[in-house]
């Protein structure tokens, strides 16, 4: 006995009631507490290791730390590649394992490994940590303590405290504040003392190393108990170090007090802060894992109120960017478009009447809890793409409801009681609901399999579209019945409520007749059909391909780079001239400068640069982005900043989907870092002369001129001067060294740093006044032992997979598609340069990022169609008749690409979802004309009958359906909005051309086909059915 869910929804329909009730409450719980973010939050596999050596070269940097750290990771399982870059004292290794590794385990893998590599490293490495690029790095807030008259120290304290409150609210992951300079105890060095006595720095180092460092020197027993001796540790106060016994080159005896200075001091900052052109101190929070980001906000908004009125006069608090502001936004337009399409969904239901489209309706906010908590009990969050899954299924999930509605209210009309009709009904479309259904899941497959960065980041799209509509199926055979059994009337006009009649009439009058003509000449007009989706083919090509549109939001950074080897108070002048242009505009709201390093990070795929002094970055708030609009704003500010000598200066705008270093990126790799800058400026040359292509960057542009300390090795080596002496003395005079720590009254630690007094430090003629310690004790000039010599070098070194390269970036101008630019840069690059053995050119960017996400999706598509093949076997029990069902697929293709073309969209990456969507939706519709026809000729109706008789009596379900769809995207597509416009444009023009084309082609095929059956073919599909 076959089952049917009518029957038993309204034979138990006190159970059916107390399910609904139940959905609905797992729905509205999850709506309430599902986290809402603005994106996405990406796990990524990748995990940066800094190192800092202060004085080194970037060939230093290279050798001693950064060839380590890559040989020591490179041996880990799952490594994709390991990228570094070597620069001025900052050694920086980005380490990427293959997307599905678990991001933990190899976060793990990296620090055991790099733990063990410590103490093989250069003992002056003051830093070295492990930075995992997860969500909870954005910024969900950014403040500033904004002060010109309050001493830094002062405002640095203020600073912390507020770090320290916002760090207690719950759910923050870390709160922290940027552009203070170092507190520390500085032994600062009389270097003329020095000299005059010929101690050198080392020798200074050296003794407050041994006497500041706590260690175990045995143990003794008391009774019966055991104590371990210690000696030394953490200095207590600055006299205590000025105590400490140093030598002289004569055998003098001296105290660290007799040839430094002791005292508390500020670090000179590497990285300066400002707001809105004043001095300040950024502050910023980050969100911990599923954590609701509005809620959030409000909270920290309350922290800051409190806060703010314990300030001291002349200390200004000042909020900056609030994330939540953009989620607010994000979700307020989508949600107001899913408004939008419920009332036109709404409308376009009227044909069936308001009883039965009141029932319709009952579906949608039903299916769309169901959703939600599905979603949620999955661990995603309510953000962009998922409310836009939303806003797709609410198309599609009320495609089960009409055809279950319309198909209960034709038998109600044929003189059928309110039970059989719903039982009957309901029993009659059963098998090709389930298997539209079907093939609409399978039809997103390829989406949640779709691999890398871009498929996590479109995943909450399909999951929310298949959650629906799969609770659309539960409701259409559960719920739908058992209100139509309540709602419906009992005695349904035979030909429908006058709206109904149009449509009907319309049906006759222009459909059937060219219908009919069609059948009578089924092979003329299929090969017609066929050469006009064969039309539609160049324009691909011509629409071109993308991957991920602009985010389009009101915010944006402004990158100041300046030639390597620029001192930061040059690139602070630069800056400082960015700010005063940008902040005269009056579409900008503020502006939050840096200087030295880049802004703490505010979108999830633009990570915070690190130290460089010859690096500057201005974030850059609008108070509204307006399309248009704010583009020639960009355009405007871009025009300006290249009249600019001497540095570049780019705009940077967000752009959605996975982390993209540029949208077109051209490495060369080779041993010899001179030939790398001769072949990367012919490169850059062959770039520039590409139109559309601007704002081109090459690290080796211009080769660094720097000193270098020519070593008299004879001179050293008569002297008794140890391998590393000279480096280590030069390093302490001019950066100085961190040799012990301090610990305050308050239990806090600082260190304790030997360098020269800010004032004189760094200038060449500290060179002069620098002594090495030799064999004997004594101390010898650094004069004596090397001489300074001139020489050009590299700024930076980039390495890919242990191999050095150079990397050259650029960017396209509006309107122009990256994936064409890119090709043009190919064939440009390849012509211009010639590369010698061992050398290659590659390209990264969009172009490296497309190939990968799309590497995995072949797979996927084989077993989506497998799966909706063996659905339509299964459904139809012939292959003829599948191949009438999938025939539909290129009339969508058609209407989908000429929308495209129309509206000047290209194939971009959400372009690409539409398609996918589309097929399934074809195919759903497809099998409902199908089914029927199949019906009818089990009941005896000839092909040519059964066919033309289905075509009619199918067209009004497959009319609504695709309208209410079309109603469903049309506010997306009008909402001018980069991701989401083109995805719904595809699907709209697919519907059309496909309800136009396809309720023709698909009789016509089926005709051509699957008609006269044997009688064999008859019973074998009916057993199928």
């Amino acid at each position: 006995m076959t089952f049917n869910p009518a029957a038993f929804a309204l034979a138990r329909w006190q159970f059916t009631l107390v399910a609904a009730l139940l959905l609905a409450a797992l729905g509205l719980a999850a709506l309430y507490t599902i986290p809402r973010t603005e994106d996405p939050q990406l796990n990524p596999p990748i995990f940066v290791v800094n190192a800092v050596l202060p004085g080194a070269s970037p060939a230093e940097v290279e050798e001693l730390v950064t060839r380590p750290v890559e040989d020591a990771v490179h041996r880990l399982d799952g490594i994709r590649e390991v990228r570094s870059r070597s620069t001025d004292g900052l050694s920086v290794t980005r380490i990427e394992f293959n997307w599905g590794t678990d991001p933990d385990s190899s976060y793990d893998k990296i620090t055991r490994e790099v733990s063990a590599l410590r103490a093989s490293l250069p003992a002056g490495l003051q830093r070295l940590d492990i930075v995992r690029g997860r969500p909870i790095n954005v910024s969900i807030v950014e403040v500033a303590l904004v002060s010109d008259l309050l001493p830094m120290h002062r405002l640095e304290k203020l600073a912390d405290s507020l770090r320290e409150r916002l760090g207690t609210i719950p759910g923050i992951n870390e709160a922290k504040y940027w552009g203070a300079g170092r507190t520390e105890m500085r032994v600062a060095l009389d270097m003329a003392r020095l000299a005059a006595l010929r101690l050198p720095p080392a020798a200074v180092a050296e003794a407050l190393r041994a006497a500041g460092q706590e260690s175990p020197i045995g143990a003794v027993n008391a009774g019966d108990r055991r104590f371990t001796v210690k000696y030394g540790g953490a200095f207590r106060s600055p006299e205590a170090i000025a105590a400490v016994p140093l030598v002289a080159g004569n055998g003098r005896a001296l105290r660290v007090g007799d040839v430094a200075t002791v005292g508390w001091a500020q670090d000179e900052p590497d990285h300066i802060t400002r707001f809105n052109g004043q001095r300040a101190l950024l502050i910023t929070a980050t969100q911990g894992k599923d954590q609701d980001v509005t809620r959030l906000s409000a909270a920290i908004s309350a922290e800051l109120d409190a806060f703010e009125q314990t300030l001291p006069g002349g200390v200004k608090l000042v909020r900056g960017f609030d994330q939540s502001e953009n989620v607010k936004h994000r979700i307020g337009g989508l949600t107001r478009d899913f408004l939008i399409a419920l009332a036109l969904v709404s409308l376009t239901l009227l044909p069936l009447g308001l009883r039965a489209a009141g029932v319709v309706m009952i579906a949608i906010p039903l299916s769309l809890l169901i959703g939600v908590a599905i979603l949620a009990g999955l661990g995603f969050t309510l953000n962009q793409l998922a409310i836009a899954g939303f806003v797709l299924a609410l198309g599609i999930l009320v495609d089960d409801a009409i055809v279950v509605v319309e198909n209960i209210a034709r038998w109600l009309r044929e003189g059928a009681d309110r039970t059989t009709a719903v039982i009957k009904g309901t029993g009659q479309i059963a098998p090709a609901v389930l298997g539209c259904t079907a093939c609409l899941v399978f039809a997103f497959v390829p989406l949640l399999a779709l691999p890398e960065a871009s498929g996590e980041f479109i995943r909450s799209l399909p999951v929310a579209v298949i959650a629906t509509v799969m609770g659309s199926l539960v409701v259409a055979f559960m719920i739908t019945p058992l209100a139509a059994r309540v709602i419906l009337s009992r005695h349904e006009h035979p030909e429908g409520n006058r709206l109904l009649q149009a449509v009907q009439r319309g049906i006759h009058r222009f459909y059937a007749p060219v219908l009919h003509r069609a059948l009578d000449r089924p092979k003329r007009w299929m090969i017609g059909l066929l050469l006009l989706c064969a039309l539609s083919l160049p324009l691909v090509g011509v629409i071109g391909s993308s991957l991920f549109p602009p985010a389009e939001t009101p915010q944006f950074l402004v990158r100041i780079e300046m030639p390597q080897g620029t001192a930061q108070r040059r690139t602070d002048q630069t800056v400082r001239w960015v700010e005063q242009i940008v902040s005269k505009r009056p579409e900008v709201r503020w502006t939050s400068a840096n200087v030295g390093r880049g802004n703490p990070q505010l979108y999830y795929n633009v990570a915070q640069r690190e130290t460089d002094p010859a690096f500057g970055e201005v974030a850059v708030a609008l108070k509204a982005w307006e399309p248009g609009k704010s583009d020639a704003l960009l355009t405007d500010l871009r025009r300006r900043f290249d009249s600019y000598p001497g540095a570049r200066i780019s705009i940077i705008t967000f752009v959605n989907g996975p982390e993209v270093e540029a949208p077109i990126v051209v490495r060369i790799s080779g041993p010899d870092m001179q030939r790398l800058a001769t072949l990367s400026r012919k490169a850059e040359a062959a770039m520039a002369a590409i139109p559309g292509v601007r704002d081109i960057g090459n690290p080796l542009r211009q080769l660094r001129t720097d000193i270098h300390l020519a070593v008299d090795e004879p001179a050293a080596a008569a002297l008794g001067v140890r391998p590393g002496a000279i480096k280590d003395a030069v390093r302490i005079g001019l950066s100085g060294a961190s040799v012990a720590s301090f610990r305050d009254n308050d239990g806090d630690n600082y260190s304790v740093t030997v360098r020269l007094p800010n004032a004189g430090r760094g200038e060449l003629s500290q060179l002069g006044q620098i002594f090495v310690p030799t064999a004997n004790g004594a101390s010898a000039p650094l004069g004596a032992l090397a001489r300074p010599e001139l020489r050009s070098e590299a700024a930076r070194i980039d390495r890919l997979r242990r191999t050095r390269m150079v990397t050259l970036t650029a960017y396209t101008d509006p309107g122009v598609l990256v994936s064409k630019a890119t090709r043009e840069v190919k064939a440009q690059v390849e012509r211009a340069i010639d590369l010698p053995p061992g050398y290659r050119f590659t390209l990264g960017g969009e172009a490296e990022t497309s190939s990968r996400s799309f590497a995995g999706l072949v797979p996927a598509i084989v077993v989506s169609s497998l799966g909706i093949l063996a659905v339509l076997v299964l459904e139809f029990g012939r292959f003829r008749t599948v191949a009438v069902v999938a025939g539909i697929v290129p009339f969508g293709f058609l209407g989908a690409v000429v929308a495209l073309w129309l509206t000047g969209n290209s194939l971009s990456f959400t372009a690409a979802v539409g398609l996918i969507a589309l097929v399934g939706i074809e195919i759903k519709n497809s099998i409902l004309l199908v089914d029927f026809t199949d019906q009818l000729e089990r009941e005896g109706l000839p092909p040519r009958e059964a066919v033309e008789r289905a075509g009619e009596l199918r067209f009004l379900p497959v009319l609504l359906t695709s309208v209410t769809a079309i109603g469903g995207l049309l506010p997306l597509a009008v909402e001018n909005s980069g991701l989401f416009s083109p995805m719904a444009i595809a699907m709209i023009g697919g519907l059309i051309s496909s309800t136009v084309l396809a309720r023709i082609a698909t009789p016509v095929m089926y005709l051509l086909l699957a008609g006269n059956r044997t009688p064999q073919n008859a019973d074998i599909a009916g057993a199928a059915a």
